[in-house]
């Protein structure tokens, strides 16, 4: 998995392979686990993701800029949605990109959560 902060947009770029999305879909879903970034520390990468269970609603994804750690926490309804669309991504068969960022309304997220773009195991985006 390589994980990506960008300091001038504020997103974080995730790339994983399937297996690694379908693990990080779990940790999300059971907000327990961390998912170590297989990529060399350097600049803005980062060195993984955290799953937490919180309470309140939703999910808030936020950096822990001291450990260079992307934090993932919330109730269990919304991490489970979340979770689905980590799995969804994890079989895809065409080369797609998942944005998940903040709008008033959003079905799952807190305002304040870091924008995250989430790759496709088959690249950016489809061929056909």
């Amino acid at each position: 998995m390589r994980l990506v902060s960008d300091p001038v947009f504020g997103e974080v770029d995730l790339t994983a392979s399937a297996e690694e999305l379908a693990d990080l879909a779990y940790a999300v879903a059971e907000g327990d686990g961390f998912i170590g970034s297989a990529s060399s520390l350097d600049g803005d990468t980062l060195v993984g993701i955290e799953a937490r269970k919180a309470s309140g609603a939703g999910v808030r994804i936020e950096l822990d800029a001291l450990r260079q750690v992307l934090v993932i926490s919330g109730d269990p309804g919304a991490r489970a949605i979340l979770a689905d669309n980590l799995k969804s991504m994890a079989t895809a068969e065409g080369g797609s990109h998942l944005h998940i960022d903040y709008f008033p309304e959003h079905p799952y997220l807190v305002e304040g959560s870091v924008p995250i773009v989430v790759n496709s195991p088959h690249g950016g985006m489809p061929t056909q």
